[in-house]
């Protein structure tokens, strides 16, 4: 069961949640929705809003999903669900149903869903999406290390509207 949290009640490291335990990036509706596996992205203030950044690369099937819907889950999990979320980060959506395949339980919020064995979710509106121009980067060394294949990810800033924790 969840529970609605302030979000200036929560108290973790960021960079651990998102770097090394990972999470899902999720949107779409009742009929249908898709699931990605990130370890890139921000948590933070921006426009008088507590705001989460999410980046993804234009080959990803989560991306239609992200650009038709106005709102987006992000799920964090225990460490149990290791397993489902190397799963989501290795299939893709258009391939299989790689929730179902995950032994994941979705759970559709009125804005976006989530699924039931996350412990943490935000759940975001979108206030803004931009493709990455790699004639911006100011540190050349990204671009060669980071997009080889020159799939400059998009990135989207969110409103972070609610957050719901496992009770």
């Amino acid at each position: 069961m969840f529970q609605q949290i302030d979000i200036t009640a929560m108290n973790f490291n960021p960079f651990t949640k998102i770097d090394k335990e990972w999470m899902l990036i999720t949107a779409g509706s009742r009929e249908k929705c898709n699931t990605m596996t990130a370890s890139w992205g921000a948590l933070g203030e921006l426009w008088s809003r507590y705001v989460s950044f999410i980046f993804i690369r234009p080959q990803r099937y989560t991306l239609e999903f992200i650009e038709k819907e106005d709102f987006y889950s992000l799920c964090f999990f225990n460490e149990s669900q290791r397993k489902a979320l190397n799963y989501c980060g290795s299939r893709s959506g258009r391939d299989t149903d790689k929730i179902k395949d995950a032994g994941l339980t979705p759970v559709y919020d009125e804005a976006a869903p989530y699924f039931e064995e996350a412990k943490l979710v935000f759940i975001c509106r979108k206030l803004h999406g931009q493709p990455i121009d790699p004639a911006c980067f100011i540190d050349p060394a990204i671009d060669g290390k980071c997009y080889p294949q020159k799939d400059y990810h998009k990135m989207f800033v969110g409103e972070i509207v609610k957050v719901l924790e496992k009770a």
